[in-house]
């Protein structure tokens, strides 16, 4: 039979004929081979293979089309001669590779041309569209966006196809399938194509140094502490558009502490000018000798004999010296506190993200023994209990007081008169939570008279400190978590514990394993997101990686992919629902056993250790966080209420108890809690708190709150909040316990306009 002379056709998934084009097929078997790549001795990623490789792949393939078909071709077709390829010649990493980008494609046109699917998916598009956020609960899965705004709901269009896309061309099918089953959920997919990280320890000492840029424009060095408040505001903010979680400053006030100098110099010499002027002393004094020795001083607290030789002759000039230090530093504590005051403000108004959301954010301050740091603590402080502009109790940023033996703890610590107040300012406004530097998992970084080796908390929980890839450089500003994805422990119990009824005890052997593929799920669905993160370059953020905010970023040039600095940040696993665990187990939770509690440790014990093991295969930070999602909660619930039905103690309820908590209906001491939860502290090193439930005004009894904290500390906690009752009404701004009638303005119908509840807040 003679060979056809009419050229050779593709027939494409629709259907649709196109004449054969091997160039095409080159294209398709390149992106195979560049999809491989390994990191060189200077941490930069670089190609496994070379165009030889992909030329000789393709001249087999080409080969065997042109040998076999004569008329027509499947696009399938060819991509299985691709595979068959890889195979025969060896390149069975570059044919997993292919063979899983062919599977997510599949997966996509399934999920985007299946007519359920797109029924479902146009059905919450027009939820979004065309209900409020009491009526959906889409609208509601982010408690920092208003979903009921044009711009929320504009973010929530973009998170609803974002997630789509995500499961449909990025995430593999089984990690997909295991986040709908409810297996596992993956924490922000929305932003899984954008390759954001998820939070941030932001040094701003290294911003301030030289200032920086917003995209918009270049902002010079602070020059005073107004200046040094409204660009830390700024910088969180800018970052927070770089980043799909909260922000945070590690040691707040250290960084604002230079600027309380500079600002106290501006106006030690300008009153020494103006009693100069007023009093025509220049003939005896020479401003600018004065201005050169206030230039040198290296704090706020100063000895005015280096003076002397101005005023030696004249008690007059010494007193008015010593009037003009004096009115200098009363100055710089009224200026400090307005900027205290103008940060809190900005903070809670300032918007982010396309103007839905303020940003997330938290700063870590309380070790700062300097007379200006000590400035800056207490203004903060005393700017959080003024409240807003119409006392509303500010929750950004959430502020976290850093608790240290020798800096503030004993009543001879130098800061001990700021925890004092930093517990009568939580008592009247929920915050400062508190952190505990001296807990053992904190206190082994801790160097005296260096901040970069406190520990510093997110306000959600999360805990950045240990670098597998630099242990000489451990430390938490600059770094933060990449993405954290949680698994459904509750799920694994009740397939093995008692709580069915099908067995008197529990199988420990079947719900270790269970427990051990779903991390290894999760490590490999991390290390996947990892991949993608990698894979994006330095001009994709502009301030989180350009302007140096992330360590080392601002070293990369605008192509330049980022794997050599993002691999200092932390790959988390979660979980929730440690209470419901044990009582599907064996029947009681750990507030109500010992038993349970020992189990309890084992199992967290158990991911503990299996997050460390994957930080030695595969020498990155691996971390176990004690997931703060209460919307994931319900989420987790819902489902297996779906499929086993009512179990009481275990579904019978809306939401999953928050980590390893004791629940939180359930009657315990203060002291028994926090003795239980404190243990799990030390196990989960991502992130973690523990919360106490007061019922009364906390503010009314200041020594039993402050010994809550002392319990806190002594038991060994890392990170710890205490929640009571704190209402608000809007009608005439009265903060406090309200009961039937408002004590502000007597008001006692509730109902035309309600109160406002507030309470502390996760990311």
């Amino acid at each position: 039979m003679t060979k056809t002379t009419e050229p050779l056709m593709v027939i494409k998934r629709n259907g649709k004929k196109v004449e054969y084009n091997g160039s095409k097929i080159a294209i398709a078997i390149k992106k195979g081979f560049d999809s491989i790549t390994t990191t060189n001795e200077l941490g930069e990623e670089v190609k496994v293979y070379s165009e030889k490789d992909i030329n000789k792949v393709f001249v087999d393939v080409e080969k065997d089309i042109l040998k076999n078909y004569d008329e027509k071709i499947k696009i399938e077709e060819i991509q299985d001669l691709i595979e068959k390829h890889l195979q025969k010649l060896g390149y069975e990493d570059v044919y997993k590779s292919f063979s899983e980008y062919r599977e997510r494609r599949n997966h996509s046109r399934e999920v985007f041309f299946d007519d359920k699917k797109i029924h479902k998916f146009l059905k919450t598009i027009e939820g979004l569209g065309l209900k409020s956020a009491d009526e959906d609960d889409t609208k509601r899965e982010n408690a920092n966006v208003d979903g009921d705004t044009a711009m929320g709901t504009m973010l929530q269009y973009g998170s609803t196809v974002s997630k789509e896309f995500a499961k449909s061309y990025l995430i593999k099918k089984r990690f997909a399938d295991l986040h709908d089953a409810g297996d596992i959920h993956i924490h922000d997919m929305d932003f899984e194509a954008m390759g954001t990280t998820t939070c941030m320890q932001i040094e701003l000492d290294r911003l301030f140094k030289k200032g920086f840029s917003t995209g918009h424009g270049y902002l010079r060095p602070p020059k005073d502490i107004m200046s040094y408040s409204a660009l830390a505001a700024i910088a969180i903010q800018a970052n927070q558009n770089d980043q799909h979680g909260g922000q945070s400053i590690p040691a707040f006030d250290y960084y604002m502490a230079p600027g309380v100098l500079m600002t106290f110099k501006k106006q030690f010499k300008q009153h020494i000018a103006d009693m100069l002027d007023y009093e025509d002393m220049y003939s005896f004094v020479n401003m600018d000798k004065v201005a050169a020795i206030i230039d040198k001083l290296d704090s706020i607290d100063v000895d005015l004999t280096i003076f002397e030789p101005f005023y030696k002759e004249s008690e007059l000039l010494e007193s008015r010296f010593a009037k003009c230090y004096d009115k200098a530093v009363a100055k710089t504590n009224r200026t400090t506190y307005q900027a205290m005051e103008a940060f809190v403000h900005n903070l809670n108004t300032m918007h982010s993200r396309a103007g839905a959301q303020v940003p997330f954010s938290s700063i870590n301050f309380g070790t700062d023994t300097t007379p200006e740091g000590r400035m800056v603590i207490e203004n903060f402080l005393l700017a959080t209990e003024a409240g807003l502009g119409k006392g509303e109790t500010p929750i950004f940023p959430v502020s976290i007081f850093k608790v240290k033996e020798g800096v503030n703890y004993n009543q001879e610590d130098p800061n001990y008169d700021l925890f004092k107040l930093a517990c009568k300012v939580s008592a009247e406004r929920l915050f400062p939570n508190f952190s505990f530097l001296d807990a053992p998992f904190n206190i082994s970084y801790y160097k005296k008279g260096d901040p970069k080796s406190e520990v510093g908390y997110m306000g959600c929980r999360t805990r950045v400190m240990a670098d597998v890839t630099d242990p000489d450089n451990e430390t938490t500003g600059g770094r933060g978590n990449l993405s954290f994805t949680s698994i459904n422990l509750p799920r694994i119990a009740i397939k093995h514990g008692i709580c069915l009824g099908e067995r008197d005890k529990a199988d420990m052997k079947g719900f270790y394993a269970e427990l051990a593929e779903r991390m290894d799920d999760v490590r490999d669905q991390l290390l996947e997101r990892f991949e993608i993160q990698c894979s994006k370059h330095s001009y994709n953020f502009p301030f989180l990686i350009q302007q140096g905010v992330w360590t080392n970023g601002e070293k990369l040039e605008p192509g330049d992919r980022m794997r050599k600095i993002l691999k200092h940040g932390t790959l988390t696993t979660g979980f929730i629902g440690l209470a419901e665990t044990l009582v599907a187990l064996i029947g009681k939770h750990h507030g109500e056993s010992a038993e349970a509690q020992k189990l309890g440790l084992e199992i967290v014990k158990f991911m503990r250790e299996r997050c460390n093991q994957y930080c030695k295969d595969y020498n990155l930070n691996f971390t176990l966080i004690a997931t703060p999602a209460e919307g994931l909660s319900g989420r987790f619930v819902n489902i297996d209420k779906s499929i086993y039905g009512n179990i009481k103690g275990v579904t019978d309820k809306k939401f999953y108890t928050n980590s390893f908590h004791i629940p939180v209906n359930f009657n315990i001491s203060i002291k028994d809690k926090i003795t239980l939860e404190a243990p799990y502290h030390n196990l989960t090193n991502g992130g973690h708190i523990s919360y106490i439930e007061l019922d009364g005004e906390a503010v009314k009894n200041l020594d039993a709150f402050e010994n809550i904290i002392r319990l806190m500390k002594e038991a060994g906690i890392g990170y710890g909040a205490i929640n009571h009752p704190v209402d608000r009404d809007p009608v005439c701004g009265y903060v406090g316990v309200i009961g039937d009638t408002c004590p502000g303005c007597g008001r006692h119908e509730f109902e035309a306009v309600p109160l406002e509840e507030i309470r502390n807040v996760s990311c």
